[in-house]
């Protein structure tokens, strides 16, 4: 039960703090999050070889001091952006291996010059856990991130966002795996459950489609994180 009296039902694993371009220390972040009444919350920000390091320490301290203090799943995380695609690979590694939980790629957004080629590599790439607003993505690529275990983002986003409709239906048909996530850069870009399900109909899911992706495929990925932090292997997704 969140602060507010709400069910706290909200998983999203795509934010910024100041660490990048968003406006939040990320401990401020996870407090407003607690009160929107979210369970988890990944902290993301834009990351490339030059900022990697100190961005992960960052945020591995303040969601270790959170998680010790509140109750909410705090995800020190990265979000590899714009990349030439054969660095992507050794980077999601790097980022692994200095403490990320969670690596997301930034993919082919329809509203930034993302390469073309961004999207094979990330889906490529074992270490990666979610492909970021991809844009126009075809069958064969939604095949290879259903294969992969790789989710693709239904974004929030007010631009990124504009895709949705292409990811959903190519996902669909290859049975990929969804996530909603909000890229909230400010306090009042963070996600409530209500709008959140607006963002999975109004990108094409049905009702029972929503469910899944709101609260299953989220629980699956936490899963998979508790099971790096313990050092076993999650079992398949």
């Amino acid at each position: 039960m969140s602060e507010t009296g709400v069910e706290a039902t909200v998983y999203d694993f795509h934010t910024h703090s100041f660490h990048s371009d968003g406006v939040l220390l990320p401990i401020e972040l996870i407090r407003r999050a607690i009160v929107a009444g979210y369970d988890a919350i990944g902290i993301t920000d834009h990351c490339s070889p030059g900022n990697l390091r100190a961005v992960i320490e960052a945020l591995v301290a303040d969601c270790r001091l959170a998680e010790e203090h509140w109750d909410i799943r705090a995800i020190p995380g990265v979000e590899l952006t714009h990349l030439p695609p054969p660095a992507i690979a050794e980077t999601a590694a790097d980022a692994r291996r200095l403490g990320a939980e969670l690596v997301i790629v930034h993919g082919e957004t329809p509203t930034e010059p993302v390469l073309s080629g961004t999207n094979l590599a990330a889906l490529r790439c074992p270490e990666v856990d979610i492909l970021a607003h991809p844009g126009a993505l075809d069958v064969e690529l939604a095949g290879l991130a259903a294969r992969s275990g790789i989710y693709l983002e239904i974004s929030a986003h007010r631009g990124h966002g504009l895709g949705n409709g292409a990811v959903v239906a190519a996902g669909r048909a290859a049975g990929a795996s969804f996530l909603v996530n909000s890229d909230a850069h400010t306090p009042d870009a963070l996600l409530s459950i209500r709008m959140a399900r607006r963002v999975a109909l109004g990108a094409g899911l049905s009702e029972e489609e929503a469910e899944v992706v709101l609260n299953g495929n989220p629980r699956r990925l936490l899963d998979k994180i508790d099971g790096r932090r313990i050092g076993r292997t999650p079992s398949a997704q």
